[in-house]
């Protein structure tokens, strides 16, 4: 699902160079559920970044579900992210002065989809994350942990090949941030992919497979076996 073989990335000014990442090798297989962390500065934004095709890399190569995306342009890019991924931020990044289901339609409009097909993938995955009845409400008439639901919506609407959650539960009590780890833990259960990146370990053990990065490399890969599931 993804594949990176020794991906760097350095930034580059007249007086440093930075290594955000050096020579990484990771690989993520469909289904998996996957957690990533690291102490400030590791490299797991500029790690996000490149598997989200938001960030170009300096070397080596990065295959998304058997695509090589070195060499293309941002078109195609943009292109490949738009069927390939679903994002969940922390700020959520909801538009408030659209309702939910308008929301989650922007970026099925930019694919073109019917207004049909839109439609019916849109209410199937507010009904996924509860909110179903809640279609025309505002963000800002939701609780954040509600918010969030919407925003994994927006993701599930997409039909992704894999998400990248990128501290879904930071801005959340930890009553709300449990609701949304069950249901990251339901949806992964039904098959889709997950990279998320946590400050939290307790999360991240309730994952599949732990990964941290250190000093832009991984330094660890951790098995959790005994991973809760929904």
């Amino acid at each position: 699902m993804l594949e990176m073989k020794n991906l760097s990335k350095v930034f580059r000014t007249e007086l440093i160079e930075t290594h955000a990442l050096k020579n990484l090798d990771l690989s993520v297989q469909k289904g998996e559920f996957v957690a990533v962390t690291g102490p400030s500065g590791a490299g797991k934004s500029t790690f996000l970044n490149i598997a989200g095709l938001l960030e170009d890399f300096t070397a080596g190569q990065y295959f998304l579900d058997g695509i090589a995306v070195q060499g293309m342009n941002d078109d195609q890019k943009s292109r490949l992210r738009n069927e390939k991924i679903g994002f969940i931020f922390q700020s959520f990044n909801l538009l408030t002065d659209l309702p939910l289901f308008d929301n989650i339609d922007v970026p099925l409009r930019y694919r073109g989809l019917a207004k049909k097909e839109r439609y019916e993938r849109i209410m199937h995955a507010l009904e996924i994350v509860g909110l179903s009845a809640r279609a025309m409400h505002l963000p800002t008439q939701l609780s954040g942990g509600q918010q969030q639901r919407v925003a994994i919506a927006r993701a599930l609407a997409g039909e992704p090949a894999f998400i990248l959650a990128d501290e879904p539960t930071g801005n959340l009590d930890s009553m709300m941030a449990e609701s949304v780890m069950q249901l990251l833990e339901k949806i992964n259960a039904n098959g889709t992919t997950i990279v998320m990146v946590t400050h939290d370990d307790m999360l991240a053990k309730r994952t599949g497979r732990h990964i941290q990065i250190y000093d832009g490399a991984v330094c660890e890969l951790t098995a959790n076996p005994a991973a809760k599931r929904a």
